[in-house]
């Protein structure tokens, strides 16, 4: 019993040194993502989508994974993209890209799962982000 406490308080101490180690990597992320935030407001990401669909869940996919964040403040952004006349699609591909790829996280996650791993989860993200978008779009015309 004495040999299994000791080894989580070993473990304990070890994650605790491990998020200590990363706090300045997080902060720069958390910094680069408030100032992303701040220099390109929500009306001017309006401007940005074309009227194509494809096109438009392309950019959508492409710019929920640079204005990765929250996903409650994905859905007012969602909402207010709506409201703006973009299509369900770029809307989709854009929650699905925001919760799941972050271009400004990579490095953070290049540090602790390698860049291999990053690189093809992040590929595969946005690839999928766009598929599902098209498809539950799609599914939703036919209903």
């Amino acid at each position: 019993m004495k040999k299994q406490k000791r080894s989580i308080l070993l473990s304990f101490l070890k994650s605790g040194r491990s998020i200590l180690g990363a706090l300045p990597l997080i902060f720069g992320v958390v910094l680069l993502m408030g100032l992303l935030k701040a220099y390109i407001p929500t009306a001017s990401i309006k401007n940005v989508f074309r009227g194509n669909v494809l096109i438009d869940t392309f950019i959508g996919a492409l710019a929920g994974s640079i204005f990765a964040g929250h996903s409650s403040a994905s859905y007012i952004l969602g909402g207010e993209l709506f409201k703006n006349g973009i299509s369900l699609s770029a809307i989709l591909a854009f929650l699905i890209a925001w919760d799941t790829i972050g271009f400004t996280h990579i490095p953070l996650e290049i540090s602790y799962f390698g860049k291999k791993f990053t690189l093809t989860r992040n590929l595969l993200c946005f690839v999928f982000s766009i598929l599902v978008a098209v498809f539950a779009t799609l599914t939703l015309d036919m209903l």
